[in-house]
């Protein structure tokens, strides 16, 4: 399980730099990484807890962080 967490911290954190390499956000590299990670832990531990996900750990990871980018960002601006 710890291992599968740290995957979860790696994948999200290369979500985030790729989404801002390729101006896909505009945040900031940081901060798009910090969200990524975010939106990992919570959907990493939804899994834990109630079983729901995409199948395996990585395309969980993936989809939770591009997920993050997307709803987070919009929920802030005006």
């Amino acid at each position: 399980m710890f291992m599968t967490m740290m995957g979860t911290v790696v994948i999200a954190g290369i979500v985030g730099y790729l989404a801002e390499r390729t101006q896909f956000t505009h945040n900031g590299y940081v901060q798009s990484i910090i969200i990524c990670i975010g939106g990992a832990f919570l959907f990493f531990f939804v899994r834990i807890m109630f079983g729901i996900g995409f199948g395996s750990p990585g395309i969980n990871a993936v989809v939770s962080s591009i997920g993050a980018l997307i709803i987070v960002p919009f929920h802030w601006r005006k």
